[in-house]
């Protein structure tokens, strides 16, 4: 399947998207926002959504293919990265999806967002029980043991390119944001996806997080935090039932 690659000039530094597959009549595109630091690991379940629609896959300023970023970024700013990148495209409107840490920027950046008519959060961070350094850390260690081998290669090229500096300053400014605080301000249906054997979240916030708006959904998946890598096909029905939904609610 072919990816093509863009790039965009935004407010905050070059972001660069890939996209694959092609506009599907009457379904949203699905726009897919990295997780902390790597964003290859998630092209296997970019390509599980272009099987139905056309899928891009946003990286965030100073990380993947994207630029370097005019300073170190906080929550807030990444989430105003991607919906500058949402307002500049003409893709209609779409599913945002979040993985990981990308949960947090995508829902701040589906705040008030026109173009966005529904938000997915695919193993969100950062749960209470996992809330400080040490906390994170030992269980991210703990998960890693769950997670498939060839993960840790996989994301090694994008590591280095970060550096170990601003990859410890993303990990800060995601502890210090409480995605709770941007979900309870969306105004869209919103879906929230758990590994059933993810040890960075449990089972419980992602339920309670589902509770916080009107039209929330929590279902579980087989896998840990990072299931779509080994199993990329797990999300995309759920997210593909999720479209179509808010697709036929918009007419």
């Amino acid at each position: 399947m072919e990816t093509v690659s863009a790039y965009h000039d935004g407010v905050l530094g070059r972001m660069r998207s890939r996209a694959v597959g092609r506009p599907a009549p009457g379904v949203p595109e699905v726009v897919l926002v990295q997780g902390m630091g790597v964003a290859d690991y998630l092209l296997p379940g970019l390509a599980a959504f272009a099987r139905w629609t056309r899928a891009h896959l946003v990286e965030l300023p100073g990380f993947g293919g994207s630029g370097e970023p005019p300073h170190e970024l906080d929550v807030p700013e990444f989430g105003r990265c991607v919906a500058d990148w949402l307002t500049a495209q003409d893709v209609g409107r779409v599913v945002l999806v979040g993985h990981s840490s990308g949960t947090q920027v995508a829902a701040r950046a589906a705040v008030g967002h026109p173009a966005v008519a529904a938000v997915v959060l695919a193993s969100p961070t950062v749960d209470p029980v996992a809330r400080g350094r040490l906390r994170l850390l030992v269980r991210w260690r703990l998960d890693g043991r769950r997670e498939p081998p060839g993960l840790s290669e996989s994301h090694r090229p994008e590591w280095k390119r970060a550096g170990l500096r601003r990859l410890l300053h993303t990990a800060r400014a995601h502890l210090a944001d409480d995605l709770e605080d941007a979900v309870a301000r969306l105004r869209v249906p919103l879906l929230v996806i758990h590994g059933r054997d993810d040890l960075i979240g449990t089972t419980r916030w992602a339920r309670h997080l589902s509770g916080l708006v009107a039209d929330g959904t929590c279902v579980e998946v087989p896998g840990a935090h990072t299931f779509p890598w080994l199993d990329p096909e797990a999300w995309s029905e759920p997210v593909r039932q999720l479209a179509v939904r808010v697709a036929e609610k918009d007419g």
